[in-house]
C-alpha cells in the first residue's frame, strides 16, 4: 500500500509584536551575486552584514523594505532581491544554502507574503540576499555623420 502524503498549509498565528521579543536576523547583502558559502566558515561571516530585529512572521516584502532603507542602490524600481537561507550543518562546521524566495522592488511577486516561519528558518540562521538592479537599455547616440570638408575659399 502506497503512503499518501497530504499537503496541509499550516495557518500561522499572528505574533503579538507588542508582547513578543524580536529576534536578531543577520542579513548579508551583495550586489549581483550571493556570498560564497566558504565565507561562513568557523564563525567567520562576510563583511556586508545588516542586522535586523524582527519576528518570525516577518514577510520577505517587509525584509525587502528594510534592506532598501539602508541600501541606496536597491531602491530602483525593478530591483530583484533573491533570498537564500544559510543554515549550519549540525555536527559539522559547514553550511547549507536553501533558496526561500524572490521579491521585486515596486512590483508584486508570489513570494512577497512568505514569512520566515513558512521557511526552514530557525533562530541562528543567516539570510544571504543577492540584490540585482534592473537592466536598463542605454540608448546609443546616433552615429556622427561626417561631412566632406569644404575647400578653403580662395581668391
Amino acid at each position: 500500500m502506497a503512503a499518501v502524503e497530504s499537503l496541509v498549509k499550516v495557518e500561522e498565528k499572528p505574533v503579538n509584536r507588542e508582547k513578543t521579543c524580536p529576534l536578531l536576523l543577520r542579513v548579508f547583502c551583495a550586489m549581483k551575486h550571493h556570498n560564497n558559502l566558504s565565507e561562513y566558515y568557523r564563525g567567520a561571516v562576510p563583511g556586508n552584514e545588516l542586522q535586523i530585529y524582527t519576528w518570525m512572521d516577518a514577510t520577505l516584502r517587509e525584509l525587502t523594505g528594510l534592506i532598501k532603507e539602508v541600501n541606496i542602490e536597491s531602491r530602483v524600481r525593478g530591483t530583484t532581491f533573491d533570498f537564500v537561507l544559510v543554515s549550519p550543518e549540525y555536527n559539522c562546521s559547514r553550511f547549507n544554502a536553501f533558496e526561500i524566495g524572490l521579491t521585486v522592488a515596486g512590483n508584486r511577486s508570489p513570494d512577497d507574503s512568505k514569512t520566515l516561519g513558512n521557511t526552514r528558518f530557525t533562530i541562528g540562521d543567516y539570510l544571504d540576499v543577492c540584490i540585482t538592479p534592473p537592466v536598463r537599455f542605454v540608448r546609443r547616440p546616433a552615429p556622427m555623420r561626417y561631412l566632406k570638408k569644404k575647400k578653403p575659399f580662395s581668391h
